[in-house]
């Protein structure tokens, strides 16, 4: 690419986040713009998109031209059709599935912990709605802060209930962080990264939501020091991975012999060289996360998918024996049809494999 992309943004934004660490990892050029993303366009004479996401990216086509894209899953999706250095999609169409669906869970789920230890607490939202407005204009003065604070605390509070945290769910919500937490803390005693010793989007995406959760928020950032100080160090790693795999082989960075096995590594790679763990070696830690995919997010999936295709525009179900209410997303509708038609890509070999991998976890019911 001639041209650096154009990322408009916010520090506080997870997706934002995700992404600026993703074109740091690939060494694609970037500059970034914090602030109101129509404004920052406009003074480019930009369009923006509809509708407006954080992050909206712009790049040229080949003829010359300025686009607009948002959305962060199909972003990567494109940046690899036109960039093939430091790939972040796994080579095996099976690896490739099961990271699409952590990234999903990622983008879609572990962001209800964020929003909701954002909002939920008082202590939090004070912190939150002050830092939100200086983020986006660092010299305002202490009257303009103040009325704008209340007006995002205001209209954020009021929207938790929308994705589904309330006084109710409160529990279930700070359970699955938890376990999260803990799924992390063991998978990283055996690999720097979800699939192996490289980052794959679902990487990055989970980065995006425990930049706040770890880096933002107080609540879960304490929660996250006293179960999970891997957590945390690879969070800070993750910011950064311009110079890993610059030179030399896979896993230079972290100064692991691509020639010999260590023991935390478990012969996971087998004869595969590429960094990506063999499809028939994932160790159990990697599973145990889709178990928690299969109990908390699923569920979610399927309820949201009914109730849409049904036009209602709230929907109840059960998720971890509690009751779970909130808003129907036409998004995340679309997400559970992006899933399945990711599966339906892969040959009936695949599909086999695959199944056979998710077995038990629950997230093979939306494959059937």
């Amino acid at each position: 690419m001639k041209d650096p992309i154009k990322v408009f943004g916010n520090v506080g934004s997870p997706y934002t986040q995700k992404i600026l660490a993703l074109l740091r990892y690939r060494n694609i050029p970037y500059t970034v713009s914090w602030g109101d993303v129509v404004h920052n366009l406009s003074l480019l004479k930009i369009e923006p998109p509809k509708p407006v996401l954080l992050p909206t990216i712009v790049l040229k086509n080949n003829d010359g031209k300025n686009i607009c894209k948002t959305d962060t899953t199909p972003i990567i999706r494109y940046l690899e059709e036109i960039n093939k250095t430091k790939s972040v999609i796994p080579h095996h169409p099976v690896l490739n599935f099961l990271n699409y669906l952590l990234e999903d869970f990622a983008d879609e789920w572990t962001t209800k912990y964020m929003f909701h230890y954002r909002w939920h607490f008082e202590q939090d939202a004070e912190n939150a709605k002050k830092m939100l407005v200086l983020q986006h204009k660092l010299n305002i003065d202490n009257e303009l802060m103040e009325q704008f604070s209340e007006a995002i605390a205001d209209r954020q509070i009021n929207r938790l209930w929308v994705v589904g945290s309330n006084n109710e769910t409160e529990n279930l919500i700070d359970q699955s962080y938890k376990r999260y937490l803990k799924l992390l803390e063991s998978h990283l005693t055996i690999s720097t990264f979800m699939f192996g010793q490289r980052p794959s989007s679902a990487d990055f995406g989970m980065y995006g939501q425990l930049s706040q959760l770890v880096g933002f928020d107080p609540t879960p950032r304490d929660i996250a020091y006293k179960i999970s100080p891997r957590t945390i160090s690879w969070v800070n790693i993750m910011s950064d991975l311009s110079g890993l795999h610059n030179k030399g082989g896979i896993g230079e960075f972290f100064g692991i012999d691509n020639n010999k096995d260590t023991d935390s590594e478990l012969n996971y790679f087998k004869e595969n060289d590429s960094g990506w763990f063999d499809v028939n070696s994932i160790p159990k830690s990697l599973l145990d996360i889709f178990n928690e995919i299969g109990r908390v997010y699923i569920p979610c999936l399927f309820a949201n998918a009914r109730a849409f295709d049904n036009g209602d525009k709230i929907w109840e179900t059960k998720i971890d024996n509690a009751v779970w209410k909130q808003k129907t997303f036409p998004y995340q509708a679309k997400c559970l049809k992006w899933i399945k038609d990711e599966f339906n890509k892969l040959s009936e070999d695949n599909k086999e494999i695959t199944l056979q991998i998710l077995k038990g976890s629950g997230c093979e019911k939306i494959l059937n």
